[in-house]
Order: C-alpha cells, then sequence, then structure tokens
C-alpha cells in the first residue's frame, strides 16, 4: 500500500508537469465515462431498481392479446378477471380496477379528477398504507354500500391543503357514481394514502388514460357480473405470484384459461390471455431503445480509451529517457510498469470524478426536456448502483489505455535509449520500437469506431426526417385543443343534450379568434381509445375473426375544423343529431377502399344487428396514435358534444386557447378545461421518443468524431516534429 501511495503521488506531480496533456486526456475520458454513466442511470432506474412494492418481482399484469385482428394488447373484462381467479393455481391475490375521470365540485370552481375503480385487494396487493383514516375494506367490494373514497397524498394536499381533519367529510365527486344531476354524486372520505405510495399511468395503464390517480373508490361486483361475463374489455387486472411460481409456470396456467375462453366465446384463433411481469409492462417499450444507446455510449468509451492510450504511447516517446535512466538505477520492470499504471489509474479516476459531473448535469437536462418517452424519470438518478457503476469503468479505463505504454516500457532497449540521448528513437530500438505500426492500428480502429456511429446517427436521423414529412391526415397548424370534462347538469338523453351543448358549441365559435370549432371523442396523438366489433355489409367473417374498427363520436363542425377532407358524400349536419334521426355515419378512406372500392356512399354498417348504420361520407384517413402507426379502420358517429374540444384560430393559438377555457367555464361553472395544446405541439410530442433517440446518437456521433480527431492529431503531430529534422536536410539538398 504505501508503495501504490507513492507511486500515486509521483504520478500527480508528473501529470501536474504535462497539464495540457492531463487535461485533454481527463476532458476525453469525461466524455466516455460521463456518457455511460448517464445512460446507465437510466438502465438502473428501469431495469435493475425495483418498483416500490414489496416483492415487487413477483407482481404481474394481464393482458388481452388478439394479434390476428390487429388487437396487440387489450385491457381484460370482469368475466375475464372471475374465470382466472377461480381457474388459477399461480396467484395468491389478485385485483381488477378500471380508471374513470371525473369533477371535484367545489364552492367555487370545478377540478378535473382522475379516479380508480378498484377492488380492495389492490393495496394489499401493492403494499399500500393509509396515513389518515383507513383503506378500502372488503365489505365494500359489493354492491349496497355508502359512497366512500380515498384521496392519494398529492391530491389531498392539492385539493385540500393537506387537512387532517378530511377523514369523514362528504366531497361532491360528479361523474363518478351512480347519482346525476341536482343529487350528485356524494362521498365519504374514509382514508388519505401515504405520500410513498406509487400509482399512475405508468404503473397502470387505463382505458381513461389517467396519468396520476387522484382519488380511489370501491368496484362493487354483483350478480350481473357473473351474467355479462366477458363482454366489457376495459379493466386492469393485476397479480401476486404465489411464492416459488415462476412467471412461466402462470403464463402456461392463464394461458389453459385463455384457451377454454377462445373456443367457448368463438374468439379469434390468435386471441390469447398474456400474464406479463409489472416491470415489463411499464419498461418494455423503452428497454430496446436504452440497450441500443448504452451499447452506443460503450462506443463512445472505447474510442475514449483508444485515443488516451495513443495520446500516452506518444508521451512515452519524450519519457524513454527517463525510464532507461531509472532502470539503470536499478529499478525493476515491475516498479516501472506498476508506475506507469497508477499514472494511468489516476488519469482514470480524474476522468471518472469529471465524467460523474457530465452525467449529472445531463441527467438534468433529460429531466428537464423530458421528452415523455422515459419511463419512471423521476427515479433516474447518480445513486450507489451508479457511482459503482461509474468508478469500476475508471479503474478498469485506467488499466485498459495503460496496458500499452507500460508493455512497452517493460521492454525499453537500455543501451539504445542510453545512446540516443535527447534524439528520437523512433525506429531505433528504443520505446519507439514498432510502436508506429501500434499507434497507427489503434488511428485506424477509433475513426473506424466512430464513422461507424456517425452513420448508425445519421440513418437514424433520416428516418425521423422521413417521419415528419408523413402526413397526419388533417392540417394542424392554427389549431388548438383541450380536454373538456362533462358537465353536473342532468342530460338524461340525446334529446336533452342537443339543445342544452349547441348553445355553448356557437359561443366557443363566437370567441375572437376563432375561425371553425368542434368536438370529438379521441383526440389524434393523445392517449384516448374506443374501438369495438362491427359487421359490414357485404363482408362474412371467418368464424372468430370479427373486424375491429375505431369508434368516435364527432360533432358537425369538427372535419371542418381539422382539414380533414372528404372524399365521398357529406359531412354530418344538424338534422343528423337527433335521436329520432336516421342511424348515419361517416368511414375513413382506409375503410371504403377495403370493403367498396366502388363506393362507400349509402352501404351499411352494425355494431348492433337490430340497429343497422348508412354510410354518408367517407374522409381521409388520419394518423390518430402516431405518424409511424398504422391504426385501424375508423367509423365516426353524430354527437352533440365529445371529450375533446378544436378550434381553428387566426391568431395566436394560446392566447385563443385561454380564452376558450375562460369561457367554458363561464358558460358552465361544472365543467373542466385541461390538457390545452395546439396540435402541431401534439404531433411534435407523439414524436419524442424517436427524436430523443436521434438527438442522443446524434450527440454521441459527434463526441465520438471529436474524440477520433483529437486522437489523430495527438499522433500526428509528435511524428511530424519528429521528422522536421529530416525534412530540413531534405530540404537543404534541394
Amino acid at each position: 500500500m504505501r508503495d501504490l501511495l507513492q507511486d500515486l503521488r509521483y504520478a500527480g506531480r508528473t501529470l501536474r508537469r504535462s497539464w495540457a496533456l492531463t487535461l485533454v486526456i481527463v476532458a476525453s475520458l469525461a466524455i466516455g465515462i460521463g456518457a455511460n454513466s448517464a445512460i446507465f442511470s437510466v438502465v438502473n432506474a428501469l431495469l435493475l431498481k425495483p418498483l416500490p412494492y414489496p416483492d415487487a418481482d413477483r407482481l404481474a399484469v394481464l393482458w388481452l392479446r388478439s394479434p390476428g385482428i390487429n388487437i396487440p394488447q387489450d385491457w381484460p373484462s370482469p368475466g375475464h378477471y372471475l374465470d382466472i381467479q377461480q381457474e388459477n393455481r399461480s396467484f395468491e391475490l389478485m385485483s381488477i380496477s378500471r380508471g374513470r375521470v371525473g369533477t371535484l365540485l367545489g364552492p367555487d370552481q370545478a377540478e378535473r379528477v382522475e379516479s380508480l375503480e378498484t377492488s380492495s385487494s389492490l393495496f394489499p396487493l401493492l403494499g399500500a398504507r393509509a396515513v389518515h383514516g383507513r383503506l378500502l375494506s372488503p365489505d365494500e367490494d359489493v354492491p349496497g354500500q355508502a359512497p366512500v373514497v380515498m384521496l392519494s397524498h398529492a391530491f389531498w394536499q392539492r385539493a385540500f391543503g393537506g387537512d387532517p381533519a378530511i377523514v369523514g367529510r362528504t366531497i361532491t365527486l360528479n361523474g363518478l357514481g351512480s347519482g346525476t344531476g341536482d343529487a350528485r354524486n356524494q362521498f365519504e372520505v374514509v382514508g388519505v394514502l401515504e405520500r410513498d405510495f406509487l400509482m399512475t399511468g405508468e404503473i397502470m395503464p387505463t382505458v381513461a388514460s389517467i396519468r396520476q390517480m387522484d382519488v380511489f373508490l370501491p368496484l362493487p361486483f354483483g350478480p350481473e357480473t357473473q351474467t355479462k361475463r366477458r363482454g366489457y374489455e376495459n379493466f386492469n387486472v393485476m397479480a401476486r405470484l404465489k411464492p416459488g411460481v415462476t412467471l412461466e409456470q402462470a403464463r402456461a396456467d392463464v394461458l389453459e384459461t385463455a384457451a377454454r375462453i377462445r373456443d367457448q366465446d368463438r374468439r379469434d384463433a390468435t386471441f390469447t390471455i398474456d400474464t406479463v411481469s409489472l416491470v415489463e409492462s411499464v419498461v418494455g417499450n423503452v428497454r430496446l431503445a436504452v440497450l441500443v444507446l448504452l451499447g452506443f455510449v460503450a462506443l463512445v468509451l472505447l474510442i475514449a480509451c483508444v485515443n488516451v492510450a495513443n495520446l500516452l504511447l506518444t508521451r512515452a516517446t519524450g519519457r524513454q529517457k527517463e525510464v532507461a535512466v531509472r532502470t539503470a538505477l536499478g529499478a525493476s520492470r515491475t516498479q516501472i510498469v506498476r508506475q506507469l499504471l497508477a499514472e494511468s489509474l489516476l488519469l482514470g479516476l480524474l476522468g471518472g470524478a469529471a465524467g460523474l459531473l457530465l452525467a449529472q448535469a445531463a441527467i438534468q437536462v433529460v429531466k428537464t426536456i423530458n421528452p415523455g418517452n422515459i419511463p419512471r424519470i423521476e427515479a433516474i438518478a447518480l445513486d450507489s448502483n451508479v457511482l459503482a457503476f461509474t468508478f469500476a469503468i475508471a479503474i478498469l479505463t485506467g488499466l485498459l489505455f495503460g496496458l500499452a505504454p507500460a508493455r512497452r516500457a517493460a521492454r525499453v532497449d537500455l543501451s539504445a535509449s542510453i545512446k540516443a540521448g535527447g534524439r528520437s528513437t523512433h525506429g531505433e530500438g528504443g520505446l519507439g520500437s514498432s510502436r508506429g505500426r501500434l499507434r497507427g492500428l489503434l488511428v485506424v480502429a477509433e475513426v473506424a469506431i466512430s464513422l461507424m456511429l456517425l452513420i448508425g446517427a445519421g440513418l437514424l436521423l433520416r428516418s425521423f426526417v422521413r417521419l415528419q414529412q408523413v402526413s397526419p391526415g388533417f392540417e394542424p397548424a392554427g389549431v388548438v385543443s383541450m380536454r373538456i370534462g362533462g358537465t353536473a347538469r342532468s342530460l338524461p338523453g340525446r334529446d336533452v343534450a342537443i339543445p342544452y351543448y349547441r348553445p355553448i358549441t356557437d359561443a366557443l365559435a363566437a370567441v375572437p379568434g376563432v375561425q371553425a370549432g368542434g368536438f370529438v371523442s379521441a383526440l389524434p396523438f393523445t392517449s384516448s381509445v374506443g374501438w369495438g366489433s362491427i359487421n359490414v355489409e357485404g363482408w362474412t367473417p371467418q368464424p372468430g375473426q370479427e373486424l375491429q374498427v375505431d369508434q368516435r363520436n364527432a360533432t358537425i363542425d369538427y372535419f371542418r375544423t381539422m382539414n380533414i377532407p372528404l372524399k365521398q358524400g357529406r359531412f354530418f349536419e344538424d338534422s343528423d343529431l337527433p335521436a329520432s334521426a336516421a342511424q348515419l355515419a361517416i368511414v375513413d378512406q382506409k375503410f371504403a377502399d377495403r370493403f367498396w372500392p366502388e363506393g362507400a356512399i349509402g352501404k351499411q354498417v352494425w355494431f348492433n344487428p337490430k340497429q343497422k348504420i348508412t354510410i354518408v361520407g367517407v374522409v381521409g384517413t388520419v394518423k390518430q396514435y402516431g405518424l409511424d402507426i398504422d391504426g385501424r379502420l375508423v367509423v365516426y358517429r353524430p354527437s352533440p358534444f365529445g371529450t375533446w374540444h378544436v378550434a381553428r384560430t387566426t391568431g395566436d393559438p394560446a392566447s385563443v386557447g385561454a380564452a376558450l377555457a375562460r369561457k367554458i367555464r363561464e358558460l358552465d361553472p361544472t365543467m373542466t378545461v385541461s390538457d390545452t395544446q395546439t396540435m402541431t405541439e401534439r404531433m411534435e410530442t407523439s414524436m419524442a421518443r424517436q427524436r430523443f433517440s436521434a438527438v442522443m446518437l446524434g450527440v454521441f456521433a459527434a463526441f465520438a468524431l471529436i474524440l477520433a480527431v483529437v486522437g489523430v492529431y495527438g499522433v500526428m503531430s509528435p511524428l511530424g516534429a519528429q521528422g522536421a529534422h529530416d525534412i530540413g536536410v531534405r530540404k537543404e539538398v534541394g
């Protein structure tokens, strides 16, 4: 240990004397190590760090899959939940939940509330505790109980100021219970969850696109649930594996039940129920991208190591006489190698320390930008795992780039080095013997790797540019959109809703700066979903091969507002809205081309055999879920209202959006406005993952190129200086 400390002190003095070279080496290592530490912190948060639940590795979620009819993932129904609960041999506990959006009605204003209706088993399943009051009880899993609600800690703080006396109070939540109109929905607060309990849309992606669960309500099941069985596929099912049961065993167990359901219900031949670990459900769609980035930055670190090795080999030229003198004075090869490796390790540690600073800055930049495609982004940090990883790669890189100079030093030709005096010994048998060939190979290697990274980043960037050129099927420029919460007024039927919503629609269209406005149930480039099976005139499906289409409700001005082109027929009209009107629909071009290329107007489809729907128009196909996703066929139905409002503006969309929100609250204080964005912003957000990957790979490729340039310069500059004498002689002789 004493010898090691002595070597480190000597290494420090040596590095201070050549501070410029030391700075270049530390900067090169900082780039490589910092990039690796930053990406590893993402890998650590997503793949290595357990979710904040007891025995999180035993938690699983269940999804329906029917790839044969373009349903890669769907939500189970209560019937599926009950079947698996009764037949499974793998789960010790199961829960079923459903996301819903409602409104907290206060004395002054209404507030949007994201809720989770759930069986009481969810809380012991995830190890939840109440900081005030109690959790939902099993007694509340059956109908007929008094309406109660639990609050998340964040919602308790935001909506009620953290009042500890909230337990026992009654609050009004519109749209979340069975009561409507003047009766409204009164819920007794029975508990507040602890601050650290995590339940977000990342953990449980619901049909209602809930981002952060504010309140939790019971989900009572009555006898009718057994009767309806598997007809309502809008629920989330989560389970905990029994001790000793593997995920593969549980998957095989559930597949047996799925096969029985497939045969009994005559489902599509590819129908199945998949059992997925909770962590895979959360991060599965970004796992590959993160691992690719990790491999990318590993190559950047390799280039940095090659670069530093080259610089140290070049530096060894000026130190050959020092090594020869130390050898002549009795220093052994082991001592010489140990000294040079000590310098390399010190450089590696300095580079690691600087890399940690760069990694921390990079993490803060990513969190600030928040591209929206990194799950659990709040968990990304420089924790003990990342520090240990950084220390390990700092030591490893120090040894890696120090081996070549140390190996050369161990084979120094003492006689040739001393005779050479201060002259270069390149090719004369000293430390420079055959060094040119090794350095040339290292230069070729780092240039080749950097070019490979540049080509990969260039291909990804080209793909991203092409993605930006894809038409979304509408004109996003100048359109502002917002999510509207339903009114607390009693609107028992469609004919009552029409005269109520029509003045609201007209008033919003009259807001200064609004050129046109409309509503739709599922807005493009949002997480809104809604699909179901349909029958088509003139088409008979194979048994179990039902056709799945997107179903959207739209007001009469929606298509004009979005500039969705009319291909055949007409748009909706006021006369299409009353319940007594004929059942009409508009389909997209993709639907029409598949079934009626000769013309779709007048053709019929039906969701219910007793209620046939006539096609009156065909509109252009819209990219609903992303520019790179080929969506389902679409059927639009006329409606007086919708969850999303869009407005085409002639001025600043942001200011017009604020004016629209004020007008909505003025017209009906019980309606809420949230998630206001322009359609251009939504479209850009939908490409956040591709943009982030392209930018990150481009940045790393640029770093690799810079490192390669520094490496080439570090090799060629001393060689030019060494050849100055020869060049001078050749000039003198002509």
